[in-house]
C-alpha cells in the first residue's frame, strides 16, 4: 500500500564504551538513564550523589562503583562522560566543578532545564565552551517515538507546509520536593518539553503569548503561579502552535473520575498527524502512538506502532546523541547552544504571563539584557 518509512529511533554510536560517571541517584537516574544505558550497551561505571547511601543502593542495582562525593569521582580520572541529574538550581555549581577536570572529561549530558533560567543556561554553555567539553542537554521528549516519527513525516514533506500544531496535556505529575524552593512548577518542568518539541518540529518561533494560573492542588502545598499553563507560538511562516498544560485535570485525586492523557496534533497543507504520549501510564509500559493521513497516499489512515516507550527508552537517544558527537567531533543534536533557545522560550513565557503580552524570543536573547 505504501513505501513510507519513519525514522523514529535514535542514531547509535559505533563506540559505546566511553566510561560514564553519574551525578545524582534519584528516579530519573536510577529508573530511566541507567536502565536505558544498560539496554543500549553503554558503559556507566560510577555514581555519586548528595545522599551516599542512596547512591550505593543504585550502584548495587546497576553494577556501578559508588563514591561518597562527585568531586572524588571527577578527580579519579576514571570517567570521560559526566551524566548530571540534579535539581536545576544545583546544576551550575556542579558544572563549575566538572569543567575543572577538563583533562579527563570529554562530554557532559545535563538534565533539563539547563539551570534555573536563560542566564544560568548561557553561563553553563560558556563554561563548557571554554573548557572544550561537549555539552548535550537531556531534552528527552525529542526522543519520544511518536515525536520523532512526526519529525520524520515533516522532513519527508508528507504533511506539506505546517498550518496548526497543538499539544493537550492533562496529567498529574509527581512534583519533587526541591520545586518548593524554586517557586515555579509547570513551565520549566513540563511545558519545557512541549516548547522544545515545537522547536524540534518547526524551528524557532518569533514570539509567544502565555497565560498561567496556580494549580489548586499544588497551591495547598506551596506558592506558585505557573500551575496550569496555556501558550501560543507564532512562526514567521504563519504557522501557529499552541499547548495547554493542565496539571490539575479536575478533582481526579479527590474522588472524581480521571480523564488523563497527552495528545498532540499537526495539520499541514498535505496531511494530518495525531498522536498520544504514553508517559502518564508509567510505570505500565505504554508506547506512544501515531496516526497520519497524507494526500500523497490518499484515502488511508496509517497507524505505525512500536514496542519502545518514552520512559525509559528515550534516554538511550539523549546519551547516544552526545556519544555520536564525540565520535564524529560534531555538535550533539541537542547541544547546549541549541538548548539556549528553548530556555529563552521558557523565560519568554514567564515574561508574557507576567506582563500580559506577547514576547519575542529576541527580547530574552538580546545582548542588552
Amino acid at each position: 500500500m505504501t513505501s513510507i518509512q519513519l525514522d523514529y529511533l535514535p542514531r547509535l554510536p559505533n563506540i559505546k564504551d566511553y566510561p560514564i560517571g553519574c551525578i545524582g541517584s534519584g528516579f530519573i537516574m536510577a529508573d530511566c538513564h541507567l536502565v536505558a544505558y544498560r539496554k543500549a550497551g553503554f558503559n556507566p561505571v560510577a555514581i555519586a550523589s548528595r545522599t551516599p547511601a542512596h547512591a550505593r543502593r543504585v550502584a548495587e542495582r546497576h553494577g556501578l562503583v559508588a563514591l561518597d562525593t562527585y568531586q572524588e569521582m571527577l578527580a579519579s580520572g576514571q570517567v570521560e562522560i559526566v551524566d548530571i541529574a540534579v535539581p536545576p538550581d544545583e546544576q551550575l555549581g556542579v558544572i563549575r566543578e566538572v569543567v575543572k577536570h577538563k583533562k579527563y572529561i570529554r562530554g557532559i549530558l545535563a538534565q533539563k532545564p539547563l539551570g534555573v533560567d536563560y542566564e544560568q543556561a548561557k553561563e553553563i554553555v560558556q563554561l563548557c565552551k571554554r573548557a572544550k567539553i561537549t555539552l548535550a542537554v537531556n531534552q528527552n521528549m525529542r526522543y519520544d517515538q511518536s515525536v520523532r516519527a512526526c519529525k520524520s513525516l515533516l522532513d519527508q514533506r508528507l504533511l506539506g507546509e505546517p498550518v496548526l500544531a497543538t499539544i493537550d496535556m492533562r496529567a498529574i505529575p509527581h512534583w519533587m520536593p526541591w520545586q518548593q524552593r524554586q517557586g515555579w512548577v509547570t513551565l520549566r518542568i513540563m511545558s519545557i518539553h512541549h516548547l522544545d518539541t515545537f522547536r524540534y518540529w518547526f524551528g524557532d518561533p518569533l514570539r509567544v503569548f502565555a497565560s498561567v494560573r496556580p494549580d489548586p492542588r499544588t497551591a495547598k502545598k506551596f506558592k506558585h503561579e505557573d500551575g496550569i499553563c496555556l501558550y501560543i507560538l507564532e512562526f514567521a511562516s504563519g504557522l501557529r502552535a499552541s499547548a495547554w498544560d493542565d496539571v490539575w485535570t479536575g478533582p481526579a485525586l479527590e474522588g472524581a473520575q480521571k480523564d488523563i492523557g497527552i495528545r498532540w496534533r499537526v495539520e499541514g497543507h498535505q496531511g494530518l498527524a495525531r498522536g498520544t504520549i504514553g508517559w502518564p501510564d508509567y510505570p505500565s509500559p505504554t508506547p506512544s502512538t501515531l496516526d497520519f493521513t497524507t494526500t500523497k497516499e490518499p484515502g488511508y489512515w496509517f497507524s505505525p506502532r512500536w514496542q519502545e516507550v518514552w520512559f525509559p527508552d528515550a534516554f538511550v537517544g539523549t546519551m547516544a546523541q552526545l556519544l555520536v558527537a564525540l565520535e564524529e567531533r560534531s555538535e550533539p543534536e541537542i547541544s547546549g547552544q541549541d538548548n539556549l533557545k528553548t530556555m529563552a522560550l521558557v523565560d519568554a513565557c514567564y515574561l508574557s504571563a507576567k506582563e500580559h503580552r506577547a514576547v519575542e524570543l529576541r527580547e530574552i536573547m538580546s545582548p542588552r539584557r
